[in-house]
């Protein structure tokens, strides 16, 4: 039905809904679907509630906003140019999808500056609203004083039926329940629409009933395609509720408006087409070219610009009072938020020698964790319940929970997937705190996307990873990595980790809290490794270096990581005692290694000692880039068996008689 006249708000909705559809056809790919049945709720968000600065989206305590639906993307770049986003202007709508675009198919963080995460593979970004609420739970009951809010601001996500048939968001709104986040609200667009049609085909749960159970506050507004004062009371009975998480479902029409694909999935993923689109315009009463908003409608956005500033400045206004009346809090408030460490911090980082106790790396890990607890406060994290197994409690706090989210232990239980996005969250709340999550090594196969995406955010997240290899013993083949960590390695700017001895398990960590652009994985042992001689937090937090090393060229180069650069020791002190020339180079990080210059590398591994043995209990690919064409790997290109841990080494090869056989084999 043709609309003759339009409000004000009405002219406001239309407006994202058709720089949604304008993009999307102009891009010929696209999700229209979600923008146009989105849209009045979306408004209403965030021109009623949302508290942010356009000009500066980087300002601290603005309500963060999260479309976890992300493939709807473009109703949340029509919101951030309407609203007066100098990152997505009309120009980088009308490049949608588009090389070099800041408005590209799924919410970047890194590439679209007012993005808060990414997400793409749905439920993600829900799971990531979980780790932002937490985080604002955090530093609220950190640094507020009863005089002086200095951390106050919601989480709004906006998810779909897809989310909320992932796992992932099942994971994470269970324990978003159980802490009681009041400061997290869910739109639910109920809009029954998915990829493969009808979400009845295979959706027929109750969501509020489910989300109920999980501890949240639930709500239903029936009209969501034109009841804007439903929608606001549902958000206004929601934030008025505090000790829990608030899920609105708002049940919608997917292609709202559209005359021949609304409520179908055939205006989900594709563009409408020239023809639909005209008939959405004359449906909708917009008498508006491609890319065209009305005068009216852009002014009542760009309102926000001003409302962002008084947002900023009242806030600024705070902070003042607060560095006042408790400067040493907020010196350590303004540091964590700068991302800026404390002087000297690395100084406590633990080293060894010879000497010292043999000790497993998930033990050093742990001794490393508490000796930087003190001194890095924004240090926070936890196991999906293998605490005592990864051994990552800190001790000197208490666990994170509903009335002591001061704390800093977090408790994920077995949740895996929804830890590695929640631990996103938490990293990209304000990039200043340092979130850690832990589990075994195999288990990073549950959360694979999360540590994936972790990468892609440019995340600092600390992946503690124990039980690295098929050392872990009488667990088995389920149990026992042997791709891991080369499919690891294969993430781009993911840094992986796996220390030989206490000293390389510190420079791990110093690498990884240094490490503001990206996450770093550390692959730690079940079973105690000596400290070595040689090795140093300086020279492992190169990637990779000398441990020893023979009188002139070497004959051949050992080359090891973690649990069998010990072994590669001992199998070089056995070639040495028979003439050969050997150098043994640990090389726990290859990422941090090839980040080296060129000159470095080759005095570790140099181009004319093409006899090389390398060593891993893992799968051998990838090896190649360091041995060559004339050198060798013992490795696990199998999956494990279920013994001690010394026969399995001992059946799989790792002996020293077997390194020195395989070495005098590459000496021909």
């Amino acid at each position: 039905m043709v609309v003759a006249t339009q409000s004000l708000e009405e002219l406001c909705i239309n407006s994202i809904r058709f720089l949604a559809i304008d993009a999307v056809e102009k891009a010929k790919s696209g999700h229209p679907g979600l923008p146009m049945g989105a849209a009045p709720m979306a408004f209403v968000l965030w021109d009623r509630f949302m508290k942010h600065n356009p000009k500066n989206p980087k300002w601290f305590n603005r309500d963060r906003f999260v479309l976890s639906a992300g493939h709807g993307c473009m109703l949340l770049y029509a919101l951030m140019y309407l609203t007066g986003s100098d990152v997505v202007t009309l120009d980088e709508i009308k490049n949608f999808r588009q090389w070099g675009s800041k408005a590209p198919g799924h919410p970047e963080n890194h590439i679209t500056e007012g993005v808060e995460v990414t997400t793409g593979p749905l439920g993600q970004g829900i799971a990531n609203a979980v780790g932002l609420a937490i985080a604002e739970a955090h530093l609220a009951a950190k640094y507020n004083k009863e005089d002086c809010k200095l951390v106050d601001h919601y989480t709004y996500v906006i998810l779909g039926d897809g989310c909320n048939m992932e796992g992932i968001s099942g994971e994470a709104c269970s324990l978003a329940g159980h802490l009681g986040l009041g400061k997290l609200i869910a739109l639910y667009d109920d809009n029954h629409i998915s990829i493969d049609g009808s979400t009845d085909v295979s959706f027929t749960e109750d969501v509020s009933k489910r989300f109920e159970a999980y501890g949240w506050h639930v709500l239903h507004v029936k009209d969501g395609n034109s009841d804007l004062d439903e929608i606001a009371k549902a958000i206004e009975d929601a934030k008025a509720v505090t000790d829990k998480p608030s899920m609105i479902k708002v049940t919608t029409t997917i292609g709202y408006g559209s005359p021949n694909k609304a409520n179908t999935a055939g205006v989900h993923g594709a563009a409408l087409g020239g023809d639909e689109v005209k008939a959405t315009r004359e449906n909708l009463g917009w008498n508006h070219e491609p890319f065209v908003v009305p005068d009216d409608a852009l002014a009542h956005f760009r309102k926000a610009v001003e409302r962002g500033a008084s947002y900023e400045a009242e806030w600024q206004e705070t902070l003042a009072h607060y560095k006042t009346k408790y400067p040493q809090e907020a010196a350590e408030f303004e540091r964590i938020i700068s991302s800026t460490l404390p002087e000297g911090w690395d100084k406590v980082l633990p080293s060894y020698t010879p000497e010292d106790k043999a000790l497993a790396t998930r033990k050093h890990s742990e001794i490393t964790l508490n000796a930087l607890a003190p001194v890095l406060p924004e240090l926070i994290g936890g196991s999906a319940d293998l605490t005592h197994s990864n051994l990552t409690y800190l001790e000197v706090s208490g666990s994170f929970q509903k009335g002591a989210y001061q704390n800093r232990n977090l408790r994920f239980g077995v949740r895996e997937h929804a830890m590695g996005a929640i631990c996103n969250g938490i990293a990209l709340h304000s990039h200043g705190l340092i979130p850690y999550g832990a589990t075994f090594l195999v288990f990073t196969d549950y959360m694979r996307n999360s540590i994936r995406l972790s990468a892609l955010s440019e995340a600092r997240v600390i992946w503690v990873m124990t039980h690295d290899s098929i050392g872990l013993g009488e667990d088995g083949p389920t149990h026992q990595p042997v791709e891991h960590v080369a499919s690891l390695r294969a993430i781009p700017n993911l840094t992986v980790y796996r220390p030989a001895d206490g000293n390389e398990t510190s420079a791990a960590y110093k690498v990884a809290v240094e490490n503001t652009h990206g996450p770093t994985l550390l692959a730690l042992s079940r079973q105690g490794l000596p400290n070595l001689a040689g090795s140093s937090i300086e020279a492992a937090a190169k990637g990779g270096y000398i441990l020893s090393d023979s009188d002139g060229t070497p004959d051949i180069i050992l080359i090891g990581t973690g649990s069998e650069v010990a072994l590669c020791v001992q199998a070089a002190e056995k070639l040495t005692s028979e003439g050969k020339k050997v150098r043994v180079v640990s090389l726990p990080s290859w990422e941090r290694f090839e980040a080296q210059g060129a000159e470095y590398k080759e005095s570790v591994l140099p181009k004319a000692v093409k006899k090389r043995l390398a060593v891993e209990a893992g799968c051998t690919m990838g090896w190649c880039r360091y041995v060559g064409d004339e050198g060798g790997v013992i490795g696990v290109d199998t999956f494990g068996a279920s013994a001690p841990a010394n026969i399995v080494f001992e059946k799989y090869g790792f002996t020293v008689d077997n390194v020195v056989a395989k070495a005098k084999e590459i000496l021909g």
